[in-house]
């Protein structure tokens, strides 16, 4: 066993690892689901409260940039799954090419989503004075767009950043990547950055659209 495959200090073996790597990703997003959770409730109160504000203010959004970044990011994510599916020796420069295709598909979504806050803060489609909404339930359906994207994109910049270590990682030590599964748990993270979107997409860019 060469050095490179050799386990952290602390870990008495590589499973032992790879083992204590996915479960604590897996602790670390059901604290992610409780903060999610906290907004959604909070954004469904708001919606039973004043439903007629929330489809007049969820016109505003802009649907075409919003289907756009549902695209980019499920696609994403599809490219990550076949980067940990072909981390084995044969198929190990497609997992590079995945994993890169991934990153700049993350980029692209940063790309979008900074256009549509540009059009967003011309339009004045904010929570905060200068809006040009009327003051009220409208104002508040944008507080918790711009609160619910914006950390949503906080956890996509971290997430490019982390699939971007571990593609650095894939090209110098493939083999303790392999065995520590180090790969499928920062999948984890980015398939869960994916499931968020696929709720807020909903939420605040399809309803009052029918």
């Amino acid at each position: 066993m060469t050095q490179r495959s050799l386990p952290a200090d602390h870990f008495p073996s590589l499973p032992r690892q790879r083992l204590a790597g996915e479960l604590g990703m897996w602790i670390f997003l059901a604290t992610e689901i409780l903060f999610f959770g906290g907004l959604f409730a909070g954004y469904m109160v708001y919606r039973l409260q004043y439903p007629e504000a929330v489809l007049a203010a969820a016109r505003h959004t802009d649907v075409l940039l919003g289907t756009v970044n549902t695209f980019i990011l499920l696609t994403s994510s599809l490219l990550v799954a076949l980067a940990v599916t072909c981390q084995a020796r044969p198929t190990l420069r497609l997992s590079r090419l995945f994993l890169g295709g991934a990153i700049v598909l993350g980029i692209a979504f940063m790309a979008v989503k900074a256009r549509e806050y540009q059009i967003d803060l011309k339009e004045g489609l904010t929570a905060w004075p200068g809006s040009s909404l009327p003051p009220g339930p409208q104002r508040l359906f944008f507080a918790f767009y711009w609160v619910m994207t914006g950390v949503h994109a906080l956890h996509v910049i971290i997430g490019i950043f982390l699939l971007g270590y571990m593609l650095r990682d894939l090209r110098a030590r493939p083999r303790l990547m392999r065995a520590t599964g180090r790969l499928e748990v920062a999948g984890l993270y980015w398939h869960f950055v994916d499931a968020i979107w696929i709720f807020l997409y909903p939420l605040l860019y399809l309803v009052g659209r029918a």
